[in-house]
Order: structure tokens, then C-alpha cells, then sequence
């Protein structure tokens, strides 16, 4: 959990864009909804929202806010996405509490980094530009508008990534993933049959990738190096003649064990039902695992900023996944990721942000921009 700023937290300076400022974009941005593949509204509000203020702010080709801020040699993209989990529910605003779908994975993230790029002075914009990039499907397999940033845009020097670690932490790295979809059918029979269901089957299939997760993973050091399987949903049906289930399966993946590698072990694990029982397996969504270094010229203005604002830096390892898993293999430039918000919130109904911890995190990275430039 992180620490609660006990006080109002003012921005420094006579900016336009003060601590309220900062925090109407937000609620903007909170209060239209954004589930993935539905991110346009939003998109057009935060591109308004960062054109007075940018070089340049517009919607790219494959629906991502984007915005330049500075022109100078140092080039940061800070990229945070606009999607967020389903579901929905009015957004209020009492005292320092936000409430609704997307304040903290991840719009609290995305706009804090936005504002801070917003308010970088003229001194420091002709040192460094920084490209703030509202990404589209995050929140699927998809990641649509990550790999889209990847063709259309050069790459970087650095990347920040918009994700929640609470104001005075900070991210380096995520597994990757890999989701299993198990297919069995059969030509249905009398129950006192002794062939197995197709629900039987399907479930059959997920303990078998259960056991594999468990063997795969003695003597990790922990969660961040282990295999963990999560067994989404199963379901059954028949028409009278043919019984049918699905089962969903998904992989959290350590470093070590690639998306192709990890699909080998499922297919040569399950090879015995796929032969004798009728299974059929779909893959998709494979993401290697990213674990960045400790130190370097991201962790250490983090460090610095956080310390400055009366935090002590906690860096983080995430057993979730995120676009960093994307960028990473193909930019291959330091990165890291931070943001405001309780990531134990994440996809709850319970979303919540405290607006004195965004405003803080805008504090901070503001003194990692300065950092940075100098």
C-alpha cells in the first residue's frame, strides 16, 4: 500500500495548469467511458485537453491520443493507454476521492504524465521533447495501439509507461502471458457410459496444465519467477448429439520462458489428450516477460524525485502484464513504469484514486523531466 500525502499537495510555479487544473483533467477523463475498442471520446478529449499546452497534439491512424511536447535532442515517450477494464458506474468526486471505472489502471497514469509533460518550462522543452502517447487496447490481447506506436513512431531514448505504483514506487518490470483456449467434443452418450464428457475432458486438460505450472516452477525465488495458470472459465454444452466444452486458461510467464516456448510445453503437455480425446487448442496473446536493471538514468531520477517529495522509493516487480511487454523487445531503451493509484484496485468495483497522490506523482515527474534535461 502506498503512502497517503497527509496535506493539500500544490504544483510549484504560476503554471495555468495547477493542482485543480490537473485534476479536471482527469475527471474528464474518468467520466467518459473507454472499454476497449470504444476509446474515441476519450481520445478527442485528451487531445483537446493537451493541444494549448503541446507542439503538437492529434489522433493517430490506429485511434491513440498523442502529443509532442518540447523539441530538444533528449526524446521521452511517456506512454500511458486510454482503454480500460469493462464495466461501469457513475463518477463521483468527494473531497480528495475519485471514483469510477479507469481512475487508477490507468487514467490517473496517463493524464499525470500528460500534465507533468504540459507544464515542462521553455528552458527544459528545448532540451527534450516528450511524447505523450494515450494508447487503444491495452487492455486485450490486441495491445493495438502500442504496436502501432512501434511502426509509426522513431524510436526513443527512454519510456516512461503510464501504469499505477502508487506515487512513491515505481515499476521494473511485468511477466509475460500466453492464453490457452481448450477445445473437446465428443458425440454425446448415456451418462452411465464410461467414456469420459467433453467437460470432463476440458477440465481434465486444465489440471494437467495446472500440474505443469506447479512443476515448471519449484525452486522459483518467488512470484515474479514462477508459472502461474489461472483457469478462466469452463463450459459445457449439447445439442442431443454432440457434447461440446471450452475451457480458458491463462499464463503469467517469468523471464526465462518465452510466449513460443511456454505454447511448446502446453502443446507437448496436453499431446496425449489431443491425440486419444478430440482436443483442440487455440493460443494467442503471447508476451515475453520484461525485467529492466535497478539502476540507470530512470530509476535514479525516480529515486531522487521521490525522495525530494518526502517518499521512500520502493521499486516494484509486477506479476500482471502490460505494453511494456510489447515495446520492450523492439525499442529496447531503458523503460520503466509509474503512476498514482492502489494497482490493488485494478479492475475492481471499488476504483478509486486520492487526487493528492496524482497531484504528488505530477511533482514527481516533473523533477524526473528536469532531472532528465539537465
Amino acid at each position: 500500500m502506498t503512502s497517503e500525502p497527509s496535506a493539500d499537495v500544490r504544483l510549484d510555479g504560476d503554471h495555468p495548469l495547477d493542482a485543480e487544473a490537473c485534476a479536471s483533467v482527469l475527471v474528464g477523463a474518468v467520466e467518459r467511458a473507454s472499454p476497449s475498442g470504444c476509446e474515441a471520446d476519450v481520445a478527442a478529449y485528451l487531445v483537446d485537453a493537451m493541444r494549448p499546452w503541446s507542439e503538437r497534439a492529434e489522433i493517430d491512424e490506429a485511434g491513440n491520443a498523442v502529443g509532442w511536447f518540447g523539441t530538444g535532442p533528449l526524446r521521452i515517450v511517456a506512454l500511458g493507454h486510454l482503454d480500460t477494464a469493462p464495466g461501469w458506474w457513475p463518477v463521483t468526486r468527494a473531497g480528495h476521492e475519485l471514483r469510477g471505472r479507469g481512475s487508477v489502471d490507468a487514467k490517473g497514469s496517463l493524464c499525470a504524465l500528460a500534465c507533468a509533460a504540459a507544464r515542462l518550462p521553455a528552458a527544459l522543452r528545448s532540451r527534450l521533447s516528450v511524447q505523450v502517447i494515450g494508447a487503444v487496447e491495452e487492455e486485450c490481447d490486441t495491445s493495438k495501439g502500442a504496436r502501432h506506436a512501434l511502426q509509426a513512431y522513431p524510436r526513443p531514448d527512454l519510456v516512461i509507461v503510464g501504469e499505477p505504483s502508487g506515487w512513491d514506487a515505481y515499476t521494473l518490470g511485468y511477466k509475460g502471458r500466453l492464453a490457452v483456449e481448450i477445445r473437446a467434443e465428443r458425440a454425446e452418450g448415456h451418462s452411465a457410459a464410461q467414456e469420459a464428457s467433453a467437460a470432463a475432458v476440458a477440465a481434465n486438460a486444465w489440471h494437467m496444465l495446472e500440474a505443469w505450472a506447479h512443476d515448471a516452477s519449484e525452486g522459483a525465488a518467488g512470484a515474479f519467477d514462477a508459472v502461474q495458470a489461472t483457469l478462466l472459465g469452463i463450459a459445457s454444452a449439447s445439442d442431443g448429439l454432440r457434447q461440446r466444452a471450452v475451457a480458458h486458461v491463462a499464463f503469467r510467464l517469468p523471464p526465462g520462458l518465452d510466449a513460443a516456448a511456454a505454447a511448446a510445453r502446453v502443446e507437448a503437455t496436453l499431446r496425449p489428450l489431443v491425440a486419444r480425446a478430440g482436443v483442440a487448442l487455440r493460443m494467442s496473446g503471447g508476451e515475453g516477460a520484461y525485467r529492466g536493471p535497478r539502476d540507470g538514468p530512470l530509476p535514479r531520477a525516480l529515486r531522487v524525485a521521490i525522495r525530494a517529495e518526502g517518499g521512500t522509493p520502493r521499486p516494484l516487480l509486477k506479476t500482471g502484464t502490460s505494453d511494456m511487454n510489447v515495446i520492450a523487445p523492439t525499442w529496447d531503451v531503458p523503460m520503466l513504469a509509474y503512476g498514482p493509484g492502489d494497482a490493488s484496485l485494478d479492475h475492481t468495483p471499488d476504483e478509486r484514486i486520492d487526487l493528492r497522490e496524482y497531484a504528488r506523482s505530477i511533482r514527481v515527474l516533473e523533477r524526473v523531466f528536469t532531472a532528465l534535461a539537465t
